[in-house]
């Protein structure tokens, strides 16, 4: 069910969140991390829709902290501690699961974030559904910037993999005269069965 798959994705999202706590909340300067808020599932047998989730209720101004699309430009992402700590939030996730995985859809009150989005890279990355395309996994790659709290958690900039991507096809294309060494090959091959055939008669 549409629930069920809402609290799993979200308390997943919610354990990453936990150890990107642990590992940034020691380092001087850091300061508060944000949290993704526990869902709870409930089952009302009695009820016509038997599955509910429940989870605290966050007062305040609700804000978008990661980009939907690449119009959506959020300066309160870009300009807030909140906002930052999201974004080397989503940057964290990527680099710890080698980019198989991103964290989407971080909206909330302040530090507090709920209703999350996850998209993986393959279908069933570590048996996990996510909810999201992976178009997201590749718009997060061009879109995000690096800010102070990448660099404290020391995470390698985005854009230096682009360039390293583009030299390796550029090299492949470069071995190309392996591709007509096969080609001279195919003929040789060819011939073989005709000998076969005439040696016969």
């Amino acid at each position: 069910s549409v629930v069920i798959q809402e609290c799993h994705v979200q308390n997943t999202a919610r354990e990453y969140a936990k150890l990107y706590a642990a590992e940034a909340e020691p380092l001087e300067g850091f300061g508060e991390v944000p949290e993704i808020i526990p869902i709870f599932l409930i089952h009302r047998p009695a009820n016509i829709i038997p599955y509910a989730t429940v989870e605290e209720e966050l007062v305040g101004e609700f804000v978008k902290y990661s980009v939907k699309d690449g119009k959506e430009v959020n300066f309160l992402r870009r300009d807030s501690e909140a906002g930052k700590k999201c974004c080397t939030f989503q940057h964290w996730v990527y680099e710890k699961t080698n980019g198989n995985l991103l964290v989407t859809d971080l909206q909330g009150v302040g530090m507090k974030l709920t209703d999350v989005g996850i998209a993986t890279l393959a279908k069933g990355y570590k048996g996990f559904k996510g909810n999201c395309s992976f178009s997201f996994i590749e718009q997060f790659r061009a879109l995000h910037q690096c800010n102070e709290y990448c660099e404290m958690l020391g995470l390698k900039s985005l854009r230096i993999t682009h360039q390293k991507q583009r030299k390796a096809t550029s090299t492949k294309s470069k071995s190309l005269p392996n591709s007509s060494t096969v080609k001279k090959m195919v003929p040789k091959k060819a011939r073989e069965p005709r000998d076969f055939v005439s040696s016969e008669h």
